[in-house]
């Protein structure tokens, strides 16, 4: 019992993961729902008997005012991490040593930070496996003759940041291993700077002038007599 409301439950720490609370997530009826998993560890047995006894609360409620006296078998919605999925499949490696439950809404659930709840968290800081402390609220439905009890997802608690369970890599890990590249040395004060390219001289310009700063070169002496060079 949480707040004094039999079917209401306040969560220990647990890990989230296929967390839908920062946008709506299509469901197998067609409708659009916030929802989260929740994986609580084995070891946290005081949340275990307020899920259950919340769960009862709710049974015994259907029965009394929502489905006239019946008492049908509900379908389990808590699951056991080291077993099998309802679908036959084992669950993945995160949800080992957990008890497993999926909580949803259609109303945004608010999502804050352990050390500021008056203010909730920006969308980039709510993702599947971080840990928190969830409020849920079990109810009893009667659906086209399809009785049992359903768990409502209420506000979520950030508690700390968790390995991320969306299975893609972090920038962080997949560029570890790769070093800003050196950037050239420059020369100190005082070094040697590089030699300069040689200039270019006139016989490698193929120009018909003297190229600037050299003389032109002085024609040849003429004999006087012969009217020839000497």
């Amino acid at each position: 019992m949480y707040q004094n409301i039999p079917t209401k439950v306040l969560t220990g720490e647990v890990r989230l993961s296929y967390a839908a609370l920062t946008a709506p997530k299509m469901q197998q009826n067609g409708k659009e729902k916030y929802s989260v998993t929740l994986l609580i560890p084995k070891t946290d047995t005081a949340t275990i008997a307020d899920l259950n006894a919340s769960f009862q609360a709710a049974y015994d409620e259907g029965v009394a005012k929502k489905w006239n006296g019946a008492r049908p078998t509900p379908k389990a919605i808590i699951h056991d991490g080291d077993g099998l999925r309802p679908s036959g499949v084992p669950f993945g490696d995160e949800c080992k040593g957990c008890w497993v439950l999926t909580a949803s809404s259609i109303n945004k659930p608010q999502v804050v930070g352990i050390d500021n709840v008056a203010c909730e968290l920006a969308p980039q800081d709510v993702y599947s496996g971080m840990y928190a402390r969830v409020t849920l609220n079990f109810f009893a439905f009667d659906t086209a003759g399809n009785k049992g009890v359903g768990c409502g997802l209420g506000n979520v608690l950030k508690t700390r940041d968790g390995e991320p369970l969306s299975g893609g890599a972090s920038a962080a890990s997949d560029f570890a291993d790769i070093s800003a590249p050196t950037a050239p040395a420059v020369p100190g004060y005082g070094a040697a700077m590089p030699a300069a390219p040689g200039a270019m001289t006139y016989a490698n310009t193929g120009m018909n002038v003297a190229p600037p700063n050299v003389p032109p070169a002085a024609p040849p002496a003429i004999n006087p007599i012969t009217g020839q060079p000497f």
